[in-house]
């Protein structure tokens, strides 16, 4: 995703519906992982793995100094050799209980071994929470949920309305991180904040992932 363009619309969705939504959902986020020093799980589809999200989710915790937004990324497919941390598999929601959160991205249809793994881990007391594009039987498994709009086909990049899953993810985690209690490093102003968005979005990902 085109870096200008996101920080374009950050600017042209200010005040709008999903400004408020991001945040609130990032919200519940943060209200989820923080009380309980973390345990965040994220997980997509066999055909969608949220890496950029993993990995926007790792910064945001080390800008933010909530180490608990750090995710733990769940694969569906685990290649031989891997290391530690990118080598944990759909097994480990069978483990997953309370005081921990599930964050499934999942566009498309989630398919139904993660549905059945969503609800086991959420019968077992974790909390669920879904970024998708509308899913019903997603939405009835998660504590809480944003759907992504479907892109009208003659939309435009800049425009309000052109606002896939991609783009929400970005929103959500960066306001995972601004709705947080600020770091001791003194107030950034909104130029800023685009500027250090829009390094996130044209770097790789971190070594970590």
């Amino acid at each position: 995703m085109d870096a200008v363009r996101v920080a374009l619309l950050r600017e042209v969705l200010a005040g709008t519906e999903w400004i408020q939504a991001t945040r609130r959902f990032a919200g519940a986020l943060r209200g989820a992982v923080v009380p309980h020093g973390g345990g965040l799980l994220l997980v997509g589809s066999a055909a969608y793995e949220p890496w950029h999200l993993a990995a926007h989710l790792d910064d945001e915790a080390a800008w933010s100094g909530l180490p608990e937004l750090s995710p733990t990324l769940v694969r569906h497919r685990v290649p031989g050799g891997a290391p530690a941390h990118l080598a944990v598999g759909l097994g480990r929601l069978e483990a997953a209980g309370r005081g921990e959160t599930l964050l499934v991205v999942a566009p498309g249809q989630p398919g139904a071994e993660l549905l059945e793994r969503v609800h086991d881990a959420r019968r077992n007391g974790a909390t669920v929470l879904a970024l998708d594009d509308g899913n019903r039987d997603l939405h009835t498994l998660a504590h809480d949920a944003l759907a992504a709009p479907p892109a009208p086909p003659d939309a435009t990049a800049g425009d309000s309305s052109d606002l896939d899953l991609d783009t929400v993810q970005h929103l959500v985690s960066a306001a995972a991180g601004e709705n947080s209690l600020p770091a001791p490093r003194g107030r950034r102003r909104f130029r800023d904040r685009l500027a250090r968005l829009a390094d996130q979005l044209t770097a790789p990902p971190p070594p970590r992932w």
